[in-house]
């Protein structure tokens, strides 16, 4: 993964993303998953360009599944921005940049 994103697990979910001091955009992928093959150089993109303001990251459902559970992820890729632990905005499916850059544009 790039250096700027944060690789999120059931393990560490809870103290990085739910207790983070900056808004947290969460990546829910699989490596099968073409639509997720497309969205992620969008996230690591955003990853980079936000970095001083957001974390930014991605959680495998094939190795966390209970995270994933827990927020009822039916579909992948499904994209959520938590603050302050909690979902502000989500995207499911692949999207196109500025869609992402809108959801990030009024929480940042």
């Amino acid at each position: 993964m790039s250096g700027n994103l944060f690789e999120f697990t059931d393990n560490n979910f809870e103290s990085e993303a739910l207790k983070s001091d900056k808004p947290v955009l969460v990546d829910f992928w699989a490596p099968w998953c073409a639509p997720c093959r497309m969205v992620g150089p969008i996230i690591e993109e955003l990853a980079g360009n936000y970095s001083d303001k957001i974390k930014v990251g991605k959680l495998n459902t094939d190795d966390n599944p209970g995270i994933a559970s827990r927020y009822g992820i039916m579909s992948i890729p499904t994209i959520l921005l938590f603050k302050n632990g909690e979902i502000v905005e989500r995207i499911v499916g692949a999207a196109p940049k500025k869609d992402f850059e809108k959801m990030l544009s009024s929480h940042v």
